[in-house]
């Protein structure tokens, strides 16, 4: 097994707007925006060569960039994050990006490094982009804001739905349900092709990116974690996050 030095990197995608929450990232946590706070986070893992803010903010872009942080200003106008992100990566030499949330200021180090850990593991060959998944309360299995994985023998991804998937037909079958916690860590190449594809008809139904990665048959590895973080996409959540930065 090629036991090398990968070159991994951290892409922080930032936009302005937002439809429940706008102006989200450029709120004050405790002293420091949302995004700096992300930012700086994610550098204080120690897991990333580099660590970059790419946005479509002017207002963002400076918050970072003045502040002696690695800030990218998007060309285009783009859909979702990943997109965001293949743009800035194209012309850079890197062997793994991660996609690190910038409304999710409490990254866990642990969980991070886990996914990092199989481009090592003994499927490495195997890997397109690797993910998280956590326990998900039977509560919560028919909420639709809950993403659900299920996953082969292996901890391949099978699918990715809102709706409650494997379906409870047998309660006592022992099954456990999986949320999909969003941080990615991409292979550069499965990055770019995502980019040049178009959307299909299950990811356009569910509105789940991941699913475009598996239409296309990537293989997407997934990591159990039992954190759950704190993603900001209300108000409520800010002041929740503020909570926890004062308790610390």
């Amino acid at each position: 097994m090629d036991q090398s030095p990968l070159k991994v990197i951290a892409m922080i995608p930032a936009r302005f707007a937002a439809s429940r929450f706008p102006g989200k990232l450029m709120q004050d946590l405790n002293g420091k925006t949302v995004i700096r706070r992300t930012y700086e986070a994610a550098k204080n893992t120690g897991l990333f060569d580099q660590v970059y803010v790419v946005t479509d903010s002017d207002v963002i872009f400076a918050e970072i960039s003045e502040t002696g942080g690695n800030a990218i200003m998007s060309k285009e106008e783009h859909e979702c994050g990943s997109d965001r992100i293949a743009e800035a990566v194209e012309s850079m030499d890197v062997d793994i990006v991660v996609n690190v949330q910038g409304d999710e200021p409490m990254i866990d180090k642990e969980s991070l490094r886990k996914v990092l850990e199989v481009f090592r593991g003994k499927d490495a060959d195997k890997i397109d982009l690797a993910s998280l998944k956590t326990p998900l309360q039977k509560k919560d299995i028919q909420n639709p804001n809950f993403v659900k994985v299920i996953t082969n023998k292996d901890d391949f991804a099978l699918y990715f739905s809102r709706s409650p998937i494997p379906y409870p037909r047998d309660e006592n079958s022992g099954v456990t349900w999986f949320k999909h916690v969003g941080i990615y860590a991409f292979r550069k190449q499965a990055l770019l092709d995502f980019h040049r594809l178009p959307m299909l008809q299950l990811e356009a139904s569910e509105k789940i990116e991941a699913i475009r990665y598996l239409e296309y048959g990537k293989n997407i590895k997934m990591v159990e974690t039992s954190v759950k973080g704190l993603g900001i996409d209300t108000p409520e959540d800010l002041e929740a996050a503020r909570k926890i930065f004062r308790e610390e």
